[in-house]
């Protein structure tokens, strides 16, 4: 079995984005972990078996829906940008202020 490097992304190169712009990866994020591990990560997907699974994976994840300060966490940013609030077979979440 082999293990995958750490890589280490930056919002401000432009590799991910800030929980406040949906989170998750930009296209410039997953080439380099694709290059630097050899992994295949692929866009979020607005409608398919790949969107039905994570929105059912992703929103049966412990934790909370926003923080201390109110403010939406990474998974509500996550589950926002893979549009699960909206389809899918994931329940329905109420993320106001976005």
């Amino acid at each position: 079995m082999t293990t995958q490097a750490n890589v280490k992304l930056s919002i401000k190169r432009g590799e991910k984005l800030p929980t406040n712009r949906g989170a998750g990866l930009t296209q410039k994020g997953r080439d380099k972990v694709n290059r630097e591990t050899g992994s295949h990560l692929k866009a979020p997907q607005e409608k398919g078996p790949r969107h039905d699974s994570f929105c059912a994976r992703m929103s049966g994840m412990a934790g909370p829906m926003k923080d201390d300060k109110g403010r939406p966490t990474r998974k509500a940013a996550s589950l926002k940008r893979w549009h699960c609030a909206t389809g899918g077979k994931a329940k329905k979440y109420d993320i106001k202020g976005w």
